[in-house]
């Protein structure tokens, strides 16, 4: 099981690094064979599955918004613990909402991404 202060500081690192606009930061939290579920690969990239599978791929997209987005920054709202999951929930751009479910392999990475969002 995820202890709470591990999940804290992994959501911490993990906004840090958005926010400083650290590509391979954010990448850094990630394992070679992470697969990401998005609205926004549908609406980005016109994958119609929403889903992107391998640390390369998730560099282009990563790379993409941040470029799409130079004035980003998240605001992490709260931070839910699973088993071997956990849920952050924070503000994104344009004060969307968002939810994201990261599935950590042994090695603490994020291996599955569903991400979920609320528009303002």
């Amino acid at each position: 099981m995820i202890a709470p202060t591990e999940a804290e500081h992994f959501a911490h690192e993990w906004v840090k690094a958005w926010n400083s606009h650290d590509l391979e930061a954010v990448l850094a939290h990630y394992a070679d064979d992470v697969e990401l579920t998005s609205p926004f690969v549908v609406q980005v990239l016109g994958e119609p599955s929403g889903t992107i599978k391998g640390k390369n791929n998730l560099r282009m997209y990563f790379g993409m918004g941040l470029s799409m987005f130079p004035d980003l920054e998240f605001e992490m709202l709260r931070v839910f613990v699973g088993v071997s999951s956990l849920v952050l929930y924070y503000k994104s751009v344009n004060d969307t909402l968002a939810a994201e479910v990261m599935v950590l392999n042994s090695q603490g990475k994020v291996a599955k991404v569903l991400a979920h969002y609320l528009p303002a």
